[in-house]
């Protein structure tokens, strides 16, 4: 693996274990972002906050890194209705209304660079022989 794509997929490993932890530390942001329609949103919080510290973590091994990879796309595409809800409603931390604007539309197209960030890792790494 060449230098840079190691330190973009530790890059990318480490902002998935912190924004893991963060659904934990701080469930206010992520719970207001849930689509009212889906139950449980407590538990979703929690579920999708370990999702990404094991996907993060699960990165950094080469033995799981494809199979990471792919959880992180299947994650970011069970979480767009969130985005997507945050986007049309502007939600933030204090509900519908109280969001960053146009940073919450940002985020939706932002999700296409981060499952192509993802999927680079879905591939096998090319080894190269010496002469």
């Amino acid at each position: 693996m060449s230098r840079s794509k190691n330190i973009l997929l530790h890059v990318m490993a480490a902002f998935y274990i912190f924004a893991g932890f963060s659904h934990l530390a701080n469930p206010e942001f992520f719970l207001a972002i849930i689509p009212p329609a889906l139950p449980e949103p407590a538990l979703l919080n929690v579920v999708s906050g370990l999702a990404e510290i094991v996907l993060g973590v699960f990165l950094l091994n080469p033995a799981t890194r494809s199979l990471a990879a792919w959880g992180v796309i299947a994650l970011l595409i069970a979480v767009f209705p969130a985005n997507l809800y945050a986007a049309t409603d502007n939600v933030g931390p204090g509900g519908p209304g109280t969001g960053a604007g146009a940073f919450n539309w940002v985020r939706l197209p932002f999700q296409i660079v981060l499952i192509a960030w993802a999927w680079w890792y879905t591939r096998p790494e090319e080894t190269r022989e010496s002469s």
